[in-house]
């Protein structure tokens, strides 16, 4: 792994869906408020499906790890570790596949990279400092399941449940759950943690005080745990 001092800070959050890694990687975030940080979801990379039709589009299995275009996320992360800016893909789930458009990421000295599927390869894992498992019940994980895409996405109680019980929770078991073998932390119950984010955070600053990222007067932030 290269020098921190030429390269930025890789941390993946992971968990099953509706765990809480997207408001654990805000938590993180928003407490690094003033530094150089990112967020960076592997929901951007699912695969585009723009050469399939709708019907089929809707039967691919979504958290299997072959629904990722996990090449160009390896691809993008490297340019982003260069210091080099990016295309960043935009995944439309109103019509399942890419849009066309993408949107420009700067780099950032910190990258917080989250997606239930991101310790499942060994070349993703690689280029992680920190790697995280929140880690959840499964019943607090399908309700937060329903509520988001019901509320965000639009979509029936039966699809939801249907989903969850034919590909969302085999998936869980065969492929994220296992993963939490190469977590540096695990945390439970997701942002509800303050230990746990107090923590993360605290080991990002030192990390960038002594990588020399970031030159603010760290006296500022308070790290009492």
């Amino acid at each position: 792994m290269a020098d921190l001092k030429q390269r930025p800070i890789i941390v993946g959050v992971t968990g099953g869906s509706g765990s809480g890694k997207t408001s654990v990687s805000r938590a993180i975030f928003d407490q690094l408020a003033g530094h150089s940080i990112m967020i960076l979801q592997q929901d951007s990379y699912y695969n585009d499906q723009s050469d399939m039709t709708m019907e089929e589009r809707a039967a691919v299995n979504y958290d299997h790890p072959l629904a990722f275009d996990t090449d160009l996320l390896i691809e993008q992360l490297t340019d982003l570790l260069a210091y080099k800016a990016i295309e960043k893909p935009v995944y439309d789930y109103t019509t399942l596949t890419r849009s066309d458009r993408t949107v420009r990421q700067e780099p950032r000295d910190v990258i917080i990279l989250e997606g239930i599927l991101i310790l499942d390869d060994a070349r993703l894992r690689d280029l992680m400092d920190i790697k995280v498992f929140v880690d959840t019940d499964d019943d607090i994980r399908i309700i937060r399941r329903i509520q988001r895409d019901m509320n965000e996405r639009g979509r029936s109680l039966e699809s939801i449940i249907s989903q969850y019980l034919q590909s969302v929770k085999p998936m869980y078991h065969q492929f994220v759950e296992p993963t939490k073998r190469y977590a540096d932390i695990i945390v439970p119950e997701g942002a509800e943690n303050h230990v746990a984010i107090d923590l993360l955070t605290t080991k990002i600053r030192t990390i960038l005080a002594q990588s020399g990222h970031d030159q603010m007067n760290f006296e500022n932030f308070d790290t009492t745990i």
